[in-house]
């Protein structure tokens, strides 16, 4: 008996996930403040961490705020009532059946820690057991996450746009589909309540299997081939390792991933491939510069040896070489960044 009242006494009956951004620190801090030993649940929150150090340092920041457990997440470790897990920098914080998972898979719309992980992974475990938070942040990491929370019966809480620092991760969501609440920072815990003593009674969902197996892949850290081949093939290679992508969520907003992990919104992809098309285009530049070096070299030496033919030739080609290196570098000096 003794057993079976410590185990309910530190299993939460509910997952809240958050995720942010830029401006993210004094959101969290704000949303920490309001959660209280009384809520039935465990928390898991991932903040854009560019910086080693900023994992510890926004460990100490969030201390602060809250008289709840408040530690960064380590693999394997049980999940616990009234704690609050911060992903490790440059690893993926996930959430299976009773335990937390870190680990260092491959980025996902650029990010390591990954909101879109978390939220897939909760909702996969605990279906309408999880509440979502997206807060403050730029771009759009956190709404494919957060579709998948929504299709399995969990609620969707974003923050409302006009007070977020950054409004880009709200309206991204809010544009892709329609969420539970739209709620002030000041009153997210509020809103919790509510949604604990609302859904206390509510059976877990079942979970629908695109969700299921791509959270499986995420588990896994990499994946074979045959785990993501039974998503639908694009014409478009990965960006990053060039392998073949898939579309493994069709209904925005759209999701791809490939066969080693690297996973994309639409977006994201967009400004992926701009990035590496850029980066061809720049190392394209040098090596025609590079060329053009070494037949002007030529060109001198045959020149001093008196072989005129061929230095004639060599300065030819390097002239020709001149206008590619002009025509390149007017794309490169005109090119519109990608929105």
């Amino acid at each position: 008996m003794f057993i079976t009242n410590y185990y309910m006494s530190t299993t939460p009956k509910f997952i809240v996930v958050a995720g942010t951004s830029a401006g993210g620190i004094r959101a969290l801090e704000e949303l920490v403040m309001q959660l209280t030993p009384e809520m039935d649940a465990a928390f898991f929150m991932v903040l854009h961490l560019s910086r080693k150090g900023i994992g510890e340092f926004l460990f100490q920041r969030l201390s602060n705020h809250t008289s709840l457990t408040c530690k960064v997440a380590t693999n394997g470790e049980p999940i616990e009532r009234g704690v609050i897990y911060i992903a490790p920098p440059d690893n993926h914080l996930l959430v299976s059946k009773g335990r937390v998972v870190v680990g260092r898979g491959a980025r996902e719309n650029g990010w390591r820690p990954s909101i879109n992980n978390l939220f897939r992974s909760a909702a996969a475990s605990y279906s309408s057991r999880v509440i979502a938070i997206i807060l403050t942040g730029l771009l759009d990491d956190g709404s494919t996450g957060m579709r998948a929370v929504k299709r399995c019966g969990g609620s969707c809480i974003v923050q409302d746009p006009n007070e977020a620092d950054y409004p880009d991760m709200p309206l991204s969501v809010l544009d892709d589909m329609q969420v539970d609440y739209v709620a002030s920072l000041t009153n997210m815990g509020t809103v919790l309540s509510y949604i604990f003593n609302t859904k206390e009674d509510v059976p877990e969902a079942e979970v629908p299997h695109d969700v299921m197996i791509e959270t499986e892949i995420d588990l896994r850290v990499s994946t074979r081939i045959d785990d993501i081949s039974q998503f639908e093939k694009i014409d478009i290679n990965c960006p990053d390792c060039g392998g073949g992508l898939y579309m493994t969520q069709k209904e925005p907003p759209t999701h791809f991933r490939c066969h080693v992990g690297h996973s994309y919104s639409e977006r994201e992809l967009l400004i992926r491939v701009s990035e590496v098309m850029e980066n061809t285009f720049w190392t394209s530049l040098r090596m025609m510069e590079e060329r053009r070096t070494l037949l002007m070299n030529l060109c001198k030496k045959d020149a001093d040896r008196g072989y005129t033919k061929t230095s004639e030739r060599h300065l030819g080609l390097a002239k020709e070489m001149e206008v590619h290196i002009e025509n390149l570098k007017q794309i490169l000096y005109t090119s519109t960044e990608v929105e």
